[in-house]
């Protein structure tokens, strides 16, 4: 649906997307009772849950009217516009039990109020370091190993210890599959800490979901492109980079889905197909322009898009800056399924899903010694590398040694 953003440009998810309606409606329609007999009354914990996707999430989620939704994200300017939000809303609020909490997921803080609450049935985990960007320094990284694979561990050994028995839920990403970015890499390893064989058969259900980018959500490009247009400065995107695109209450209905009905050890996927619905950003760019009214003028230099705006503006047209898509961790387009997995039917029509795939490497091996490393940077703070990095990513996943795109330069040296 059409609407304004908060910069007052014309948001339009259908140019992304190419569609103007939900592709997962139908599912969420379909499998309403069996939704609604997993969340209707139970106790549900969303973590990162004031996020783009974590709050299209949590808003799907209260429709179904569970007992108690707690909400715990580190921003609170965002926890206090998610209250707002639904206690603004005409629909009736319907959740007895509602709380925010501005915690650190892989705190004690959080640790300690875990341990204080009656058990969860549902938690849902959309905490991350989702940028591809964060791979510009070895300081970025290393933030992105602790919230993506450190925490993820920790907090799955506190529900092991909490003796956990609903379904836990945590967002992956289609950069997992083949991956050739740190955070994409990281994802990948935080599913193998999910299904981790060493842990043994726990008593809880385990599922993740990747899926594509989310159209205008905070801190995307596309949502860049509103803040451009409202500033007067060139729009900007890569040249031949295709990307899925689904929006934000399609992102809230496929973790719905996946969350409450994949089968346990399962990645769930959207049914989307690459010769149908990967998109090139320059596409993306060119539409929202126009559907703001401005003809796009194609600059390739960022100093000339930079100085045209007023020029082009009195004629109509607005620049767009295209860039080379040469920057470390971009690949030319995104996928789902990696070459050793295997994708099945799990019931939905618009989803599928990937058996887990072990790896080969010990995780717990892996998480202690790079916990040891994390540790021992206060003392030799000169063995922090990107490289070293890597290395902990090759126990678990060897082939991301020659899948990572690398290059000396990051998407910060990017308009």
């Amino acid at each position: 649906m059409t609407q304004r953003s908060s910069s007052h440009a014309l948001v339009n998810p259908a140019i992304a997307t190419l569609r103007d309606h939900s592709l997962f409606a139908e599912d969420i329609s379909a499998h309403h009772d069996a939704i609604a007999a997993l969340v209707r009354n139970k106790r549900v914990l969303a973590i990162g849950g004031a996020g783009s996707i974590g709050s299209a999430t949590t808003t799907t989620l209260s429709d179904f009217a569970p007992s108690a939704l707690h909400v715990v994200d580190q921003n609170e300017n965002a926890l206090a516009e998610l209250v707002r939000q639904f206690r603004s809303r005409a629909d009736p609020f319907e959740v007895e039990d509602f709380r925010t909490l501005p915690l650190d997921y892989g705190s004690m803080a959080m640790r300690t109020f875990l341990a204080q609450q009656p058990a969860y049935d549902l938690i849902l985990n959309f905490a991350a370091i989702k940028h591809v960007r964060s791979e510009k320094d070895p300081f970025s990284t290393l933030q992105m190993f602790d919230t993506n694979i450190v925490k993820q561990y920790r907090f799955m050994g506190w529900l092991d210890a909490l003796d956990f028995k609903g379904r836990y839920f945590s967002v992956s990403t289609d950069k997992a599959a083949n991956p050739s970015s740190l955070m994409g890499a990281t994802k990948r390893v935080m599913e193998h800490i999910m299904f981790d064989n060493e842990a043994g058969a726990r008593p809880y259900t385990v599922v993740t979901a990747r899926f594509a980018n989310v159209a205008f959500s905070n801190g995307s490009l596309l949502e860049s492109f509103t803040k451009r247009l409202a500033l007067g400065q060139p729009v900007a995107a890569p040249q031949d980079i295709r990307r899925y695109f689904v929006s934000l209450e399609e992102s809230g209905q496929i973790c719905t889905l996946a969350a409450t009905l994949a089968p346990d050890r399962h990645i769930a996927i959207p049914n989307l197909d690459p010769e149908t619905h990967l998109v090139p950003l320059s596409d993306v760019a060119k539409g929202f322009l126009r559907d703001n009214g401005y003809e796009p003028h194609v600059h390739n230099d960022e100093a000339v898009a930079c100085r045209a705006v007023e020029a082009d503006r009195a004629k109509g047209r607005w620049p767009l800056l295209l860039t080379p898509g040469n920057t470390a961790g971009e690949k030319p387009y995104e996928e789902f399924v990696a070459s050793t997995e295997t994708v099945s039917d799990i019931g939905l029509s618009q989803m599928k899903g990937i058996s887990y795939v072990p790896t080969s490497g010990s995780i717990g091996t892996m998480i202690v010694a790079l916990e040891s490393y994390i540790s021992e940077l206060g003392i030799y703070p000169k063995r922090l590398t990107t490289d070293a990095l890597k290395a902990f990513i090759a126990q678990l996943e060897p082939a991301f040694l020659d899948t990572h795109v690398q290059s000396a330069l990051n998407l910060d040296q990017r308009a």
